[in-house]
């Protein structure tokens, strides 16, 4: 049974940077963290998702995207914060009913029905940054979506969930 989740995650997470679409963007941090003490970063991945082109992109864009903040990419054994990254995904289920003829009480029940499910997968990025000194957690993002089954749309939707993820950033401080 394990090795049997152990392969559907995996196979599953590797589809991650598909997300469609409405993506749910999250965001939490530690409210009194000075987010101004930080000047450089290191990325790397918490969880595989076995992809490894998947994750070098991954870990591309949100490295851009902390860039583009001021912050400045170093060795992660220099690094004023470490940023790590993990993958998940589930699966979901949407039913559509349709209705043909008389159906129901008022008319005796002449007619059907017919019930579709939709399976569809939907995929999470959990971005954690850690102040490398203190090892504290003091911000985590996370998006997610519907995974597409285009890999042109998964690169580009990637790229919009990194940037969506660091809207705003860094936080500020609240004395």
């Amino acid at each position: 049974m394990r090795t049997h989740m152990a392969a559907a995650l995996v196979a599953t997470i590797a589809l991650w940077p598909s997300l469609a679409g409405a993506q749910d963007i999250t965001r939490d941090w530690d409210r009194t963290y000075d987010f101004t003490t930080i000047r450089t970063f290191a990325v790397k991945i918490g969880t595989s998702w076995g992809n490894p082109l998947s994750e070098n992109r991954v870990r591309d864009d949100v490295a851009a995207a902390l860039a583009e903040k001021g912050w400045k990419p170093a060795a992660e054994a220099s690094a004023d914060a470490l940023v790590v990254l993990h993958g998940a995904s589930e699966t979901k289920h949407d039913l559509t009913t349709f209705y043909n003829g008389w159906g129901g009480w008022r008319y005796g029940g002449l007619g059907s029905t017919s019930t579709m499910v939709n399976d569809y997968l939907v995929g999470t990025l959990v971005a954690d940054i850690f102040d490398a000194k203190s090892k504290k957690l003091v911000y985590r993002g996370s998006a997610s979506g519907e995974v597409s089954k285009d890999p042109e749309k998964n690169v580009k939707k990637a790229e919009k969930a990194a940037q969506k993820m660091f809207k705003d950033f860094p936080p500020k401080a609240k004395s």
